[in-house]
């Protein structure tokens, strides 16, 4: 395939969603991953119709057993991959550690760092042997700074730092970049999921200031990847301008 190949994952919405459509603009074939198969085929026929390439794959990335079977069958062609973006992620619940549901942190420690390591190395290793590729990965503030509340997803996203610094460093000779994102509010799903599906509590994350929006963080990643090649970026933080850190946000009254 003459194309350059980028791997979404997280591809249904948000930023993965708008990544998916920037990339394709840009003459990117895509591997499209994500649980909702009905999103990513509605998503592969809107991407489609304006001439992309376009590889489907339906798993929970939570699964090892689900990811290695859904690599495994991408045709030969499909695994030269040239970008891994590692996007799929979320927050569950918020709440201290006293009184925080098991379950949340069983799933924000199983999306966030089990399940970007499992596609990580497989990806990894086809890169290895092309001595070339670019990995990103979407990490967030509060991998940079803890807040009340938030400890075990911000544990999640300071873990995708080390990964990832450590992977800049193993990488390195096998010309292989490794690049994170840490983008502030940005208003996609994310505080939706946060709260279970609570719409109300979701709003009001994002009252009286105006948000990252998910183009904002695909205009970066495509960014990152336009490098000339002996230029890695190796990490951005990039926040709404009325937020200075991960709990001061400055909203209009």
């Amino acid at each position: 395939m003459e194309q350059p190949i980028a791997l979404i994952t997280g591809a249904t919405a948000g930023i993965g969603l708008e990544t998916a459509r920037l990339l394709a603009q840009h003459n990117y074939a895509l591997i499209l991953t994500g649980r909702r198969m009905d999103r990513l085929e509605t998503l592969k026929d809107e991407l489609e119709q304006n001439g992309a390439k376009i590889y489907l794959l339906n798993f929970d990335i939570r699964s090892k057993q689900e990811v290695d079977q859904a690599l495994a069958s991408l045709p030969e062609e499909w695994k030269a991959v040239d970008v891994l973006l590692n996007n799929a992620g979320l927050a569950a619940g918020l709440d201290t550690v006293s009184h925080a549901d098991v379950d949340d942190w069983e799933t924000m420690i199983d999306t966030n760092v089990k399940g970007l390591l499992y596609i990580t190395q497989t990806v990894s290793n086809w890169m290895i042997e092309r001595q070339r590729g670019h990995i990103i990965s979407i990490s967030s503030i509060a991998g940079k700074e803890a807040y009340p509340m938030g400890s075990v997803y911000c544990g999640t996203k300071h873990a995708v730092n080390a990964i990832s610094k450590a992977m800049r460093i193993e990488l390195a000779p096998h010309n292989i970049k490794v690049s994170t994102i840490s983008p502030g509010a940005v208003e996609t799903e994310f505080s939706l999921v946060r709260f279970h599906g609570d719409q109300e509590k979701a709003d009001k994350v994002y009252e009286g200031f105006t948000p990252l929006c998910a183009k904002d963080i695909a205009e970066t990643i495509y960014f990152v990847l336009s490098r000339p090649a002996h230029v890695n970026i190796d990490d951005i933080l990039i926040m709404p301008t009325a937020q200075a850190s991960a709990r001061d946000i400055f909203k209009k009254k």
